[in-house]
């Protein structure tokens, strides 16, 4: 595929987006969740001048022997300056690079060699080596063995063995195709144990400590070779006039109870989900108690609350088992970890949706758990023995050296980016998007980012600019950390890469001067650095504009 093939699908593909119910909107950190709630769970500065801060003479070095016609430091877009002087960013915390489509000489580049904290723009780098590595239809399979023996009456005798390899997406509708599938082949018992076979990924990789205080946050959740429905579970609470709060749980898990002590009250609608959040609590029988107390003004509504809970295997057995009995399993045994014998049969296997899928979920709503399972699973595919993500960061710093993309500053730790210790370079995350643009999975890649103004992580952005429907854009978001990086049909006819990381205490008020600078490339970078105007004060038109380009070929 030639890079010719962007500016037309850009602008094609967010014309046909546009025709489309959208999707619903989901916060950066939240996962996305199954159907029927897919949508509850997936820069004053001291000196504001034309300077940036100096670079380490090694980056220098790389960068002029790379790119010899890049100016380290450059003048940023008035717009720009001043959305960073609001918010109080030093231009020593961000890192700017725009190029033309299939032009890796950058059009504008500031701090472009500087290793920055690149949040959920990490998943760039997770998602197009993924795609590239596995093919675009590569499937997940999570297979069911047995062994002892099955008597008339369709019980077995003996151990079910359900053995994962990291489906990142499967949920409720995914899970009950095993079941029935288990069922088809005859079994309708098990007086033996569930084992749960989680042996793909290193032990050492599951159930780690949250990335922050926030331990019930579903952003939190970590891999599993057996992750189910993100670990996560979505209470949806309803007042009725009649005084009672209704409580429904997805997924169902056999173990969980629900101890519903709320109250329907009139009056205003005040606090946040926090306030009506569920205690989780363990109990010595092996139950799950998630106790609701307290008043819910009927004036709230019905509301969601997703809430991580349990360990992996608690939550895979319990939805598991939940399901099995209600197809009419019996299940009379306890569940443990463990491989599956040499000896047992294959019973059933569930392929889950294809990685082009996947790709879409994590960087449309910036799915942490997902891209997680992702990283890892390269890492299991490419070397012997289960995944670590050491060997997941070692197989694809191999496949972006192979496809001649500069990361030489980058550091992987889990590629979602939820982590304070995985950096790359705004000029190496160009340089990735360039060579996507050029790949053969570019149609699939460009396709899984946000759109400006109309989905995803985008979709309240840019709404009323002319960059809204005209950038495909993967943000990023963590505490002291905001990033952008994607393309931008611009309305000079020309298509844009752009990558922009922001480290610093005020990143969060930044914001305004990421959408400046997206809306300034899409106005056209040849107009120059000062000659911008305000982006807040120029709407665009409610009708898209028609579609410059000639059409590429795919």
């Amino acid at each position: 595929m030639t890079h010719a093939f962007l500016p037309a699908f850009l602008h094609s593909l967010a014309r046909r987006v546009a025709l489309r119910p959208l999707p619903s909107s989901v916060a950066d950190s939240l996962p996305r969740r199954f159907a029927p709630r897919s949508a509850a769970l997936l820069l004053a500065c001291a000196a504001l001048g034309s300077g940036g801060a100096a670079l380490p003479l090694a980056a220098q070095a790389r960068i002029k022997a790379t790119h010899p016609s890049v100016n380290v430091t450059t003048v940023l877009p008035q717009s720009v300056m001043v959305g960073l002087q609001r918010a109080h960013v030093p231009l020593s915390s961000i890192s700017v690079v725009v190029e033309k489509v299939g032009d890796r000489t950058p059009i504008l580049a500031l701090n472009a060699g500087k290793p920055m904290m690149p949040a959920s723009t990490m998943k760039l780098v997770t998602t197009y080596s993924g795609l590239s590595i596995l093919g675009p239809e590569y499937r997940w399979r999570t297979s069911a063995y047995a062994d002892g023996t099955l008597d008339a009456n369709g019980v077995l005798h003996g151990n079910l063995y359900i053995q994962g390899t990291g489906d990142p997406k499967l949920v409720p509708e995914e899970l009950i195709d095993l079941v029935q599938k288990i069922h088809k082949a005859g079994i309708n018992g098990i007086d033996g144990a569930l084992v749960l076979d989680k042996r793909y990924f290193d032990a050492s990789t599951r159930d780690l400590p949250p990335f922050d205080d926030d331990a019930t946050a579903p952003y939190n959740v970590g891999p599993d070779p057996l992750l189910y429905a993100f670990k996560s579970l979505s209470f949806t609470l309803t007042p009725s006039p009649d005084g009672s709060v209704a409580i429904d749980v997805l997924p169902a898990l056999s173990q969980l109870q629900i101890d519903n002590q709320m109250h329907a009250v009139n009056g205003p609608c005040r606090g946040d989900a926090a306030s009506v959040s569920p205690t989780v609590t363990p109990q010595p029988n092996g139950t799950v108690v998630a106790s609701f107390d307290g008043d819910y003004s009927v004036r709230c509504g019905p509301r969601t609350i997703n809430v991580a809970v349990l360990d992996h295997s608690a939550f895979f057995a319990g939805g598991f088992l939940a399901l099995w009995q209600q197809t009419g399993g019996t299940f009379s045994g306890a569940t443990r970890e463990g491989p599956v014998p040499v000896g047992a049969r294959l019973v059933a296997t569930h392929q889950g949706p294809m990685l082009s899928d996947i790709v879409r979920d994590i960087n449309k709503f910036s799915n942490n758990t997902m891209a997680r399972n992702l990283f890892l699973t390269i890492g299991a595919t490419e070397e012997k023995g289960p995944a670590t993500p050491a060997k997941s960061a070692r197989a694809i710093e191999d496949f972006l050296r192979r496809d001649s993309v500069d990361m030489q500053y980058m550091t992987l730790d889990n590629g979602s980016g939820l982590s304070r210790d995985e950096h790359v370079t705004a000029l190496s995350l160009a340089d990735l998007l360039q060579r996507a643009n050029a790949s053969p999975v570019a149609q699939v890649f460009v396709e899984s980012l946000p759109i400006a103004g109309v989905d995803g992580t985008m979709r309240n952005r840019l709404t009323n600019q002319g960059a809204g429907g005209n950038a495909h854009i993967k943000t990023g978001t963590l505490r002291d950390v905001r990033a952008i990086a994607g393309y931008v049909a611009s309305a000079d006819g020309n298509s844009y890469v752009v990558v922009s990381l922001i480290n610093d205490p005020h990143s969060e008020a930044a914001r305004a001067a990421h959408d400046a600078l997206l809306e300034w490339v899409y106005q056209g970078p040849s107009q120059g650095f000062t000659k911008v105007s305000d982006p807040v004060a120029e709407p665009r038109g409610s009708k898209p504009r028609k579609n410059p380009h000639k059409r590429g070929t795919h």
